[in-house]
């Protein structure tokens, strides 16, 4: 599954190919819509957030990405693939950043802002890029946007 996962995440970076990048503000305020949301109705904001259609949660390259934190399954993300991979499984760069944005999230304050740190390479690259996901916890759910710095 791990191999699938990594392979999902870098399509879905990649089909952004010439698409312009979200900026850390507006990935901020992405999150703070969809802490909004969760905090009035998971279930409903679940379904928004793996609506493809819905640009409130899907802006250029920035989604918002769900898992539980007590299983570490995802509950929304861009690509179907993931819906239920496992995020401590993920691994990039042989550097365990699933397990990172698990364990971030999970000791963090409810509704508290953390982030995470890591390289991906940009759309129509090959050479890894700073990319920066702001993650919130909200009752059960882990939720993140990221971007690239």
């Amino acid at each position: 599954m791990p191999a699938a996962v990594a392979f999902a995440l870098i399509v879905n970076d990649i089909s952004h190919g010439g698409a312009q990048f979200g900026t850390a503000d507006e990935a901020r305020a992405m999150l703070d819509r969809a802490t909004a949301a969760l905090k009035s109705d998971v279930a409903a904001a679940l379904k928004k957030f793996n609506d493809e259609h819905n640009k409130q949660f899907r802006d250029r390259d920035l989604f918002v990405y769900c898992f539980s934190v007590i299983d570490g399954k995802f509950t929304a993300y861009e690509s179907p693939l993931l819906l239920g991979a496992d995020i401590r499984e993920f691994k990039l760069y042989d550097q365990p950043i699933g397990q990172h944005a698990y364990d971030v999230v999970r000791d963090a304050a409810e509704g508290e802002i953390v982030s995470i740190e890591y390289k991906l390479p940009k759309p129509g690259t090959k050479t890894p890029a700073p990319k920066e996901a702001f993650e919130a916890r909200i009752g059960d759910q882990g939720c993140g946007v990221s971007y690239f710095k």
